[in-house]
């Protein structure tokens, strides 16, 4: 399975984004998906995650700014960003999963799958 993120990129305070992801080499339908970020000099944490069956979950600090939805017409998972602070910098990762719980939604080592990042740069 390949998870490949996209849509990064500068920004100034206020502005929106919308990153995707799109998934290869699986049955995107059955896997849950997220987004973790990893800011320079922190660990890699939860943002947002969308399970199966369409339940969502975020973050405090992003709840009412981001939106993740998902396509599986179309093997893609997207974060629609908006109002964008300076703590929202970050490079965002994507993962997907095959058993994840809503338990386990914010938790990294529950997903199997991970892509490479990418940078959003939020300037204030």
């Amino acid at each position: 399975v390949q998870l490949q993120a996209s849509g990064g990129g500068l920004v100034q305070a206020g502005d929106s984004l919308r990153l995707s992801c799109g998934v290869s080499g699986g049955t995107f339908s059955r896997y849950s998906m997220a987004w973790f970020r990893q800011a320079p000099g922190k660990d890699r944490d939860f943002v947002a995650a969308i399970k199966y069956s369409g339940g969502t979950a975020y973050t405090d600090s992003v709840k009412g700014r981001f939106t993740i939805t998902r396509d599986n017409a179309k093997n893609m998972m997207y974060l629609q960003m908006n109002s964008l602070k300076p703590e929202d910098t970050a490079v965002y990762y994507c993962t997907a999963g095959s058993r994840i719980i809503t338990s386990t939604m914010r938790t990294l080592d529950a997903y199997d799958y991970s892509g490479q990042g990418t940078q959003v740069t939020v300037s204030s």
